[in-house]
């Protein structure tokens, strides 16, 4: 593929910048600060989007590199795929997401779009991804040049590179970072401390622990029915406590309204009693008022029949006259009494009449008494018919009908006894639930220990499980890994090293022309004499050569597509002769590849008009 245009609309400080770029070797000179990182900055967020991701530094790029006010930030970028389909993309920054045109139509939607980086057009068309993009498409100059102490690191690089395919992946250190991990992170059976090693310990004691609890949900279960079963019975005992209470209240009511009765008839018979004082009082002064009639007649007829004896017989005139003055003055005397008498005989009459009326009135009361009596009957019998059925309605479901019927017709007596022996049982009841309850509860702390043992064991368990996927899972990567290993060994290397060999004898003028992986001893170069040397004895300068040929070797491995090979001022250390021997390289044998060199130098033109190597110059500074 082929960059054609940059248009860049807004992004740092560049801005209504449009960059037109050709085929092969492209030149884009500027001076320092002039904003030629900036545009390499801004190629790669039109394929791959803007982080807003600080990545522990002060400024993420999105920061970095949005205008300032409001400026646009936004640009377009227009390339070719091998295949001469063309490509437009606009991005707006703020957005996560491109606009992409081919012919003027939009397909945006026709590729996949990754919820946390945005749409992989760039990826699909040429199967690198964003990493893969900087450690081999993008070569800058920190990346070739090194320090002498820095030298160790750049041959693993390149070592690196031979063995995996990624320069920071190393397949010794990946090998060794795997065992260690094994070791630290899981264990075997022959360390100790380690994870496996302390969770098997604590299965073995919980498992123990486990063991020494010899209850069981069955027991709990039996105590769990005993207590319900308890529970029930003191439900049933305390509703025939209820009842019996209920009853015992409608009996002390029914009791009270009898003693009323009692009372009454008590009343009544006092009543009663006063009428027949009454009577006898009247019949006894009727008695007394015949006697005193007939003694007052008999005397008075006795009185007159002496008199007229002593008249008849006496000679003796005084006797007689005194006795007929005698017998007059008795007759006198009863005659006043009589009198007297028929007056206290008109009083009793005036007292019959009234014990008479006092009889009428007690008998009027004694009626009233009685329809008293009458009326709290029936109003026990009623009450106690409404009473009754509503006990009956209450308890029906919960007693039986005949059990209620008979405790009605039980005395009090005999509903206190049975109370008694109710509450009696319910005592009984109770402690025994009491006793039930400390078992079920003992059993219950037993049993929720052995929950939290079981719950402990099985985390552990699964901890253990977790341990050993963990120890298959590195397993499965070392072995992934050794077969990668083997097969980039078989396979991949060979390519690597063939073409770095044909890159190096390139650049180096034919100084060093075959380069060797062997597995142990890492990079061997063979010199013009035949020797061979490990990589670490090459001068800096000859490794920055090997590692950029790698690069470029795995340009043209990795991508789908003819990447474009984007350098940025990454020959600012190569002599003269070593810079025009990768120019001539580049436009030999990297055809297909569009070249874009960012130099703040004047060399790389000097030496391309010098060895007539056509390239595209653009000076920025002008739009």
């Amino acid at each position: 593929m082929r960059i054609n245009n940059l248009k860049i609309n807004g992004f740092g400080k560049i801005e209504d910048k449009e960059i037109e770029l050709k085929n092969n070797i492209n030149l884009i000179y500027g001076e320092n600060e002039s904003g030629k990182s900036t545009i390499i900055n801004f190629i790669e967020g039109m394929f791959y989007g803007i982080s807003k991701n600080k990545n522990k530094k002060e400024f993420s790029n999105f920061e970095k590199y949005k205008p300032w006010g409001e400026k646009e930030f936004s640009g377009k970028i227009t390339y070719t795929l091998d295949n001469n389909e063309k490509y437009e993309i606009f991005r707006d920054f703020n957005k996560k997401n491109p606009k992409i045109y081919k012919e003027g139509i939009e397909i945006s939607k026709e590729f996949n779009i990754d919820k946390n980086k945005g749409s992989e057009f760039f990826i699909e068309h040429t199967g690198i991804d964003e990493e893969v993009f900087l450690s081999t498409t993008l070569i800058q100059q920190n990346e070739v040049v090194l320090e002498q102490s820095e030298q160790n690191i750049l041959t693993q690089k390149i070592t690196n590179i031979l063995s995996t395919g990624e320069e920071n992946i190393s397949y010794k250190k990946t090998n060794d970072k795997l065992s260690k991990k094994l070791v630290e992170e899981v264990g075997t059976d022959r360390t100790v401390g380690r994870p496996i090693n302390v969770v098997n310990e604590k299965i073995e004691k919980l498992n123990k622990e486990k063991q020494n609890i010899q209850v069981n949900t069955e027991q709990e279960k039996n105590l769990q029915n005993s207590k319900q079963k308890l529970k029930n019975k003191l439900e049933e005992l305390q509703i025939k406590i209820n009842l019996i209470k209920e009853i015992s209240k409608n009996k002390n009511e029914e009791n009270l309204q009898k003693e009323k009765i009692g009372i009454n008839n008590e009343i009544l018979k006092e009543e009663k009693n006063k009428i027949i004082d009454i009577e006898d009082k009247i019949q006894e002064n009727l008695s007394n008022k015949e006697n005193e009639k007939t003694i007052n007649i008999i005397i008075i007829i006795a009185t007159i029949l002496i008199n007229i004896i002593l008249f008849l017989f006496l000679k003796n005139k005084i006797i007689t006259i005194a006795s007929i003055l005698i017998a007059t003055i008795m007759i006198i005397f009863n005659i006043f009494r009589i009198i007297q008498k028929n007056k206290k005989i008109i009083e009793k009459q005036k007292n019959k009449k009234a014990n008479l009326a006092e009889i009428k009135g007690i008998k009027n009361n004694i009626e009233k008494i009685k329809e008293n009596i009458n009326k709290i009957n029936k109003e026990i019998n009623e009450k106690n018919n409404i009473e009754k059925n509503i006990i009956k309605n209450k308890y029906k479901d919960k007693i039986d009908e005949e059990e209620i019927e008979n405790l009605f017709k039980e005395d009090m007596e005999e509903i206190n006894s049975i109370l008694e022996d109710l509450n009696n049982d319910v005592s009984s009841t109770r402690m025994q639930n009491y006793k039930t309850e400390i078992e079920f509860n003992s059993i219950t702390q037993q049993l929720e220990e052995k929950a939290r043992i079981e719950e402990q064991l099985q985390n552990n368990i699964e901890q253990k499980e977790e341990l050993l996927n963990l120890e298959k899972c590195i397993n499965i990567a070392k072995t992934s890994l050794e077969k990668a290993y083997s097969k980039m060994k078989s396979e991949i290397t060979p390519k690597f090293t063939k073409n770095l060999s044909n890159n190096i004898n390139e650049i180096s003028n034919g100084k060093y022309n075959n380069i060797k992986f062997i597995d142990g001893q890492g990079l061997i170069v063979e010199l013009e004499n035949g020797e061979y040397v490990n990589a670490n004895r090459l001068s800096i300068g000859t490794i920055d050569q090997l590692y950029f040929s790698l690069r470029l070797s795995a340009i043209q491995e990795i991508a789908k597509e003819n990447m474009p090979i984007i350098l940025d001022e990454s020959f600012a250390f190569y002599d003269d002769l070593r810079l025009s021997n990768i120019l001539r390289y580049f436009s030999k044998e990297f055809k297909q590849n569009q070249i874009i060199i960012f130099t703040c130098s004047k060399r790389e033109k000097e030496i391309l008009e010098k060895n007539g190597i056509e390239y595209n110059y653009i000076e920025l500074g002008s739009k």
